[in-house]
């Protein structure tokens, strides 16, 4: 069994911090049934929660301003820790997770989560090797969006590798054909870890920044909002000599975790144990008190709205495109974020 690792997600106020709660609770229940079948306490895992703090990069403070919302993240087994948005802070939130990893403590194994993951068992059953960080397959072919006159797959990532005088060759997945997108290492930054929290997180911030300010000829067509998260993402790993997932992390977008993103995907989308796992950690009065504050968890939740989503759609016989998902929900008034 591994040594003891550290979970991190990222919350503010508003709809991050409501999520968080979810999150926390998800986990703290996931270990307690585990230990419970097994008559162990397994392998330990910390939950880190970090919050950032107000500055020049913030119009408005962004920390969590609801102090019961607080406690009840205490008291589920989170650490509240601050950190500064030196780089990024409003213009670009998705950076939170980036600057946030280097309030972590240095030399101790860590698992980025985005909040708006539930846990379905214990992470720590999962058989990470840190020396070799990977993030989520969950994606799709999003980034870069290849123009009719100009440069492929193969020209825009292998100025991205080149720029930080990286392997390109070594990355590329060679069962798939040149300039298709899945040949090229590209994640969902919704999961990602690594071996030390300080090292990866200035190596994502010096990557990030230098492909935001001074981006190669190549990325002149491309958007890097919001994407920039995700393009810096592989080029990190690849440095830091990892890749793609193994088998041995399924469990993650799978048995042990879901990464639900909206609730409405969550109704439409997730079996029957998911649904079921949602419902129960938000059963209890304490925490039904606090994140029914939020109005789509109000709705989608404790008045059922969700099981409306849910009568919906065919579990076995989704349609394959999100955006007719999205749009099915629409039509009949029942989408919230």
């Amino acid at each position: 069994m591994s040594k003891p690792f550290n979970i991190l997600a990222v919350a503010q106020r508003g709809r991050l911090s409501y999520e968080a709660v979810i999150f926390a609770a998800s986990l703290k229940h996931a270990v307690e049934q585990r230990a419970e079948q097994t008559g162990s306490e397994g392998r330990k895992v910390s939950l880190y929660i970090a919050e950032p703090q107000p500055g020049e990069r913030w119009d408005q403070d962004p920390r969590i301003d609801d102090d019961e919302l607080r406690d009840l993240l205490i008291s589920l087994g989170a650490q509240i820790i601050p950190f500064e948005s030196r780089v990024f802070g409003q213009s670009y939130p998705y950076g939170n997770k980036i600057e946030a990893l280097l309030a972590l403590p240095k030399d101790e194994p860590f698992v980025f989560f985005d909040t708006d993951t539930l846990f379905l068992d214990d992470p720590g059953r999962i058989a990470f090797d840190f020396q070799r960080p990977s993030a989520s397959m969950k994606r799709e072919g999003t980034w870069p969006e290849i123009q009719l006159y100009g440069p492929g797959y193969d020209a825009t990532w292998g100025a991205l590798y080149d720029k930080f005088g990286l392997d390109f060759a070594s990355s590329l997945d060679m069962s798939q054909p040149r300039e298709y997108w899945q040949r090229y290492l590209y994640f969902n930054a919704g999961w990602f870890f690594g071996a030390c929290p300080q090292r990866f997180g200035q190596l994502f911030l010096d990557y990030a920044r230098a492909i935001r300010d001074d981006p190669p000829p190549e990325l002149v067509c491309q958007s890097l909002d919001p994407w920039l998260d995700q393009v810096a993402l592989p080029l990190v790993i690849h440095a830091l000599g990892g890749g793609r997932p193994g088998p041995e992390l399924d469990g993650l977008d799978g048995e042990i975790s879901c990464h639900w993103r909206v609730l409405p995907l969550l109704y439409a989308r997730e079996p029957d144990p998911v649904i079921e796992v949602l419902e129960t950690i938000a059963a209890p009065n304490k925490i039904k008190k606090v994140i029914k504050r939020y109005e789509p968890i109000k709705r989608m939740i404790y008045q059922r709205r969700g099981q409306k989503v849910r009568a919906l759609f065919d579990r076995n016989d989704l349609p394959r495109k999100e955006q007719k998902i999205r749009n099915i929900i629409k039509r009949n008034n029942l989408w919230m974020r």
